[in-house]
Parts: structure tokens; sequence; C-alpha cells
């Protein structure tokens, strides 16, 4: 993890050094809308980034009135974003209150009922009963506003423990990356701004599976390397596209592209090699591999030991 801090703080300065340290309020705009768009399709919202535009600029959509009341409720609850202390309740409540307006009738109050999660028909979580809430949440936000971890480590703990509990009825995913967007943005601002929920809409089934194998063992670790390779991800990203000048494509910065490199011309690396080389964890590199063989990009020949990959342009 003391990689990936320094990484991202070196993305950090770069980000800021391609903006001059703040961006300009039309990219601001873009950025957030496409922040709601990804963080509300991770919640099944089938509405496009132009889609969404639309509804911010008035026009009319053709879309559900729900999925447009989402759109209209995120904007808002990110707008009043800077308005709110990370461990204050009555914040949470109102950001609660506003991102489910007019989509939940207990929209602002913690659940009233106990609730398991499902993925189809299958149980995978079953949250805290409903008496323990009270506690449970004092005790988070009380962590968040004392803790003396790294922001970047505070925020995706922070995310998974919400999660774990699932204080409220629905909503729970959306205010998790919420409120670990605000405890960013309180570190360094310009992150209010970071569509760091792009990156985990792509990989929503990893982010979904790393959720899962934390709770399975009682670790967040994975979880939390999880959402910082997310957040260097979407730094990445967000340099290339927003560099003047610069065409958007591969770039030899992002992991993916550097693992492409490295076994170009060594193919028998192994993944323990390739982290250590890329200054990576190995849980990492591994997902950039998985996605890599997802897109028919890399494949392995012969067994894990002994074997080699193969590179396809």
């Amino acid at each position: 993890m003391t990689t990936a801090i320094a990484n991202i703080a070196e993305l950090l300065g770069a980000w800021k050094a391609v903006n001059q340290d703040a961006l300009m309020p039309a990219l601001r705009r873009d950025n957030r809308i496409r922040t709601i768009q990804a963080s509300l399709a991770v919640e099944q919202n089938t509405l496009t980034v132009e889609q969404v535009t639309a509804v911010l600029a008035g026009k009319p959509v053709l879309g559900s009135p729900r999925e447009i009341q989402e759109v209209r409720n995120a904007f808002a609850a990110y707008e009043a974003m800077p308005g709110w202390v990370p461990s204050r309740l009555e914040d949470l409540l109102a950001a609660h209150a506003l991102l489910m307006a007019g989509l939940r009738d207990d929209a602002g109050r913690l659940r009233a009922g106990d609730v398991g999660i499902y993925r189809g028909d299958r149980l995978v979580h079953m949250a805290p009963p409903t008496s323990q809430l009270p506690r449970l949440v004092g005790d988070l936000l009380d962590w968040v506003g004392r803790t003396d971890a790294h922001p970047l480590i505070a925020s995706a703990a922070f995310h998974y423990e919400f999660e774990f509990i699932h204080p409220f009825s629905d909503g729970n995913g959306r205010m998790g990356r919420l409120w670990q967007t605000l405890i960013l943005s309180r570190w360094q601002p310009i992150l209010a701004y970071l569509p760091v929920e792009t990156v985990i809409k792509a990989r929503q089934q990893a982010y979904y599976a790393e959720l899962g194998a934390a709770d399975a063992n009682s670790d967040c670790s994975s979880f939390i390397e999880f959402l910082l390779d997310a957040i260097e991800t979407s730094l990445q990203e967000a340099i290339e596209s927003e560099t003047p000048g610069k065409t958007p494509g591969k770039t030899p910065g992002k992991t993916p592209d550097r693992i492409l490199t490295l076994l170009t011309d060594a193919p028998t690396l192994s993944i323990p090699e390739l982290a250590a080389r890329l200054g990576r964890s190995e849980r990492a590199i591994e997902r950039a591999i998985r996605a890599l063989r997802d897109a028919g990009r890399l494949e392995r020949i012969g067994p894990a030991k002994g074997g080699r990959w193969r590179v396809h342009a």
C-alpha cells in the first residue's frame, strides 16, 4: 500500500500541474457528470453520459422517471459536498436525504429493518441487525474523525466498513462512494472532481468480488488495494485526457500497458516479478492481467510454472 500511496501522490502532482492546480469549470462539470453516471450505473441506472448531461441541462430525456430523479438527486448531493464534515452524523443523513429524495420514504434515516444483500438469488451478506446501527455508525464516524491513517487508506477503509454496516434501506453503494470522495476532497480538494467511479464501473464484478472476499476473510486490505488501484488508474486517465495537445490512447504509465511492455521482452516473468518491477501489489497485477486476458491482449502458454506469456497486438 505504501507504494500505491506514493504512486498516487506523484500522479496527483502531475494532474495538478496539467490543470495549474485548479480544474476549469467546464472540466469540473464534465468530470462530475461522469462520476454521477458511473456511480448510478453500478446501481443499474441505464442512462448514458449524454443522457445525464441532458437531464442536468433541463432537456427532455427518454428514460424512466426514477432514473432521471436519481441523476438530479446525485448532482445535488455532490454539489452540496463541500459543506459536509465526514465525521458528522447529521451530514451523513442529509446526504442520504438528498440522494434518495422522492425515491424512498425513509430518505435521510437509518434503516428500520434488517436487510440482506443478494446477488441474484444468493445471499452474499447479512447486514448487522438494526439494533446495532446507532452504535456501529457512530463508532465509524468517530473513527474517521480521529484516525491518523493516510486519507487514501482511511477513505477506502470507511467505504468498506460503510458497505458492511449497510446503514440505509437503499442507496448504500452510492453513499459509500460519495463519502469516500468527501474524505479524499478534505485532503486534496481537487479529488472532489476525480471520476474514480468510472473505473469502479468498468471493474464492477471485481468491486463486488473484493467486497465479498473482505467479508469472508474479515480483512479489507485487498478491497483497499482495489480502490487505491482504481484511484491511480483514474488519475492516469485524467492526466492523459486533460494534457493539452495529447491524443487519448495507450500510455506507458498505465499498469496494463507496462505489463505488456515487460512481457514482450521477458515472457517468462512471474506475477511476483512483475509486481516487484512495477512497484505494484500482486493483486493489482493479477487484476490487470485478468483484464488483459479478457480483452484478448494477453495469453498464457503452458503451466503456471514453466510456462510463458504471449502478447497480442
